[in-house]
């Protein structure tokens, strides 16, 4: 993913003063929840975090249900009203991350991985994308792949094949979130194939070489990687064949034009060699935006289709019967797309898989925290839900103070903890727009119906998402999309309780 692509999003992050360590402690996401009978919900929990940093998941008092019957904006949450399951909320431990997390003391560390993952304690990250080698983030001097030879030469019997550089950072950190959350999900996306099987012989652009040969090394390639991950105690639950296939032009880091019959005859190759390796891990298609990017479209050979149906056309080959739905990115287009796709395609699932926070160089860090925290509210958090999706991830993790390590590619990302060279650990705005969901939002809890007034264009007010979780609770989270504080009420069934949120303030309510 290249800086060009983060302004699309408009997006930004910054540090705030707020050390990780300090929401260890917090009451657990489900104190105080009314565990008594009855015909409706008697209280709601309230977290809330306010743009200007004043609250950031503070709980509140609980606000009492009544019977009175509410009066101006009601978000009605209709509980029998079902839609998709959900499988999580998170970002990547890339190698950046794992790099900068790694470099803190044992102490910090597991103080920040507790923040991160724990359930209780935390805010109970429950997804991770994992890159299939080098991306963009990596510490490294040079990219890489688990299966490089020198050039020139080929490995089809894939007898240099390695995760130990994994195992080196990345893998006890995967370890330890799946310790602290057994219940987290992995998706595992390559940033391209290794170079000898590359028509430029590079990590960097290209395409896979169009032979039947190829196909089958590249898919061979990828059942290794899940099998080495599953034997090495990270298994995989979804896969796809190549990052962002749609990006022609990556700057300076891996990726590869992977045009749609490209991509539909390495799943037909992969679909049956990962049935039997790894029965539960799943492929997904596509994994790129909400739309074809314009200078994707641009950069598209003068004798060949930009593809900006891609999705839909994977799903009409052959291979679709390989593939359990769509991932999307948020550089380009918006999320009605996936309700587009869930349309099309109801018997498959949707995943929104990457949406990295970026800022200008001189932005000050107030207009940062401020930005990112309305821009993913709206149209990550709740809107990305609301169009089907069945997870919310960012990207990095965790980053040092310039958006770093990295090797090409963005120079402005950041991740939802930034560490310091002296150890000092912060917390960024997508910390806590994927902690409404997952600290709240268990994975298996079901969308439920919910009325909503906001929109991701931003029209100034009040929008939700609403899900029931395993255990029966509600979880509501709403943003307040106007500058200015919002009155409104929430109603289940014949009882509702009144709020006024600040403006540009994110909540989440929780009842039984």
């Amino acid at each position: 993913m290249s800086a060009f692509r983060l302004a699309v999003a408009a997006t930004a992050v910054a540090a705030t003063a707020v050390a990780a360590t300090s929401l260890l402690g917090l009451p657990t996401a489900q104190a105080g929840l009314d565990h008594s009978g009855g015909t409706g919900p008697r209280e709601a929990q309230v977290w809330v975090t306010t743009p200007d940093r004043a609250e950031l998941m503070h709980q509140r008092a609980p606000v009492a249900f009544t019977d009175a019957t509410p009066d101006g904006v009601t978000l009605d949450v209709d509980p029998s009203a079902r839609m998709q399951r959900m499988d999580g909320f998170g970002a990547s431990i890339t190698d950046s991350s794992a790099a900068v997390l790694t470099g803190l003391a044992p102490a910090r560390r597991e103080a920040a991985m507790r923040s991160l993952f724990d359930p209780r304690e935390g805010i109970g990250i429950s997804f991770l994308r994992q890159p299939v080698g080098s991306s963009d983030f990596t510490a490294a001097a040079e990219h890489w792949t688990y299966d490089d030879v020198p050039a020139g030469q080929t490995d089809f019997g894939l007898r240099h094949f390695s995760i130990a550089r994994d195992e080196r950072q990345v893998l006890p950190l995967l370890r330890r979130a799946r310790a602290l959350n057994p219940h987290l999900t992995v998706m595992a996306t390559p940033w391209s194939p290794p170079a000898w099987m590359k028509t430029t012989g590079s990590l960097v652009g290209g395409r896979l070489k169009d032979d039947p040969r190829y196909y089958r090394a590249y898919a061979e390639y990828l059942v290794r990687f899940v099998r080495a991950y599953a034997a090495a105690g990270v298994p995989v639950d979804y896969l796809t064949v190549q990052n962002e296939p749609q990006n022609r032009t990556p700057s300076g880091y891996p990726g590869t034009d992977m045009a749609v019959h490209q991509e539909v005859k390495v799943i037909e190759a992969l679909g049956p060699m990962l049935r039997r390796a790894s029965p539960r891990t799943k492929i997904l298609a596509y994994d790129h935006n909400w739309a074809t990017h314009p200078d994707d479209i641009a950069h598209t050979p003068p004798d060949e289709s930009p593809e900006t149906d891609y999705p839909y056309e994977v799903l009409a080959s052959p291979a679709a019967r390989w593939v359990a739905g769509t991932a999307y990115h948020c550089y380009a287009g918006d999320p009605s797309a996936m309700t587009t796709m869930h349309e099309a395609h109801p018997d498959k699932g949707v995943w929104f898989t990457e949406c990295s926070g970026s800022h200008g160089p001189s932005d000050p860090p107030a207009q940062v925290f401020r930005d990112t925290l309305t821009w993913h509210a709206r149209t990550i958090t709740i809107g990305t839900t609301r169009n089907w999706a069945k997870s919310v991830v960012t990207w990095n993790i965790a980053l040092d103070p310039s958006g770093g390590p990295h090797l090409g590619g963005c120079g402005t990302c950041s991740g939802l903890l930034t560490v310091a060279p002296d150890g000092a650990v912060t917390t960024n705005a997508e910390y806590y727009t994927i902690g409404h969901l997952s600290r709240f939002v268990r994975p298996g809890a079901v969308r439920v119906g919910s009325t909503s007034y906001g929109s991701t264009d931003w029209n100034g007010q009040v929008m939700d998402v609403a899900f029931r979780n395993p255990d029966g609770s509600t979880a509501l989270v709403v943003h307040n999309e106007n500058d200015d504080p919002r009155p409104f009420a929430v109603r289940v069934g014949g009882r509702s309780f009144s709020y006024t949120l600040p403006g540009g303030a994110l909540a989440t309510f929780t009842w039984r």
